[in-house]
């Protein structure tokens, strides 16, 4: 038997058009496999954004205008302790003066505040060696040797700029994101 015959040009061009359905299916296919995934994926992935009420613990707005100049509050920002200190003339004065090569995480004082508000320092108080919460904030609390904050957990010292000076803490007590909204409030988160 005989193969049948074909024009020259025909057989080229239906291999060409083949070529060119296979090539519409694989993109077609592609591209209902990718709108797939993601109509399946898609609710899966709602469900791990934050809740609204979690949202709304991402920022704490406090009012400092009580806040007497050497006093200490405690307020709570994204569920952990956060410092706030009315620094005295003093307490400025020593962190300021540190010699940064002394530190064990060296910070200057001007990078832990806002320009022109020296006399506000906010800090998370959570110990950076193994999530304590530091002595200082309370009236009669023992402040370490350096009249900052004292963890009594594992013997953590830290100055008037919440930087650790002496024991096993790694770095400087954190400090949150925050903004002055007035003279009197504060915006943390």
């Amino acid at each position: 038997m005989s193969e049948p015959v074909h024009a020259a040009g025909n057989h080229d061009a239906d291999v060409g058009m083949d070529e060119g359905r296979r090539d519409f299916l694989f993109m077609a296919t592609g591209a209902m496999a990718a709108v797939g995934t993601v109509a399946a994926v898609w609710p899966f992935l709602s469900n791990l954004r934050p809740a609204a009420d979690t949202l709304a613990l991402a920022s704490t707005e406090v009012n400092v205008a009580s806040v007497a100049e050497g006093q200490s509050i405690t307020v709570v920002w994204r569920g952990k302790p956060t410092f706030i200190r009315h620094r005295t003339a003093k307490e400025i004065e020593e962190a300021q003066s540190v010699n940064l090569d002394d530190l064990p995480d060296p910070q200057a004082d001007a990078e832990r505040v806002k320009p022109g508000e020296a006399k506000w320092l906010v800090i998370v108080g959570v110990c950076t060696h193994l999530g304590c919460i530091p002595l200082g904030q309370k009236t009669g609390d023992v402040k370490g040797d350096y009249d900052g904050w004292f963890c009594p957990c594992h013997g953590s010292h830290y100055d008037t700029s919440g930087r650790i000076r002496r024991g096993p803490a790694p770095a400087n007590l954190a400090v949150p994101p925050y903004e002055f909204l007035s003279e009197n409030v504060i915006k943390i988160g």
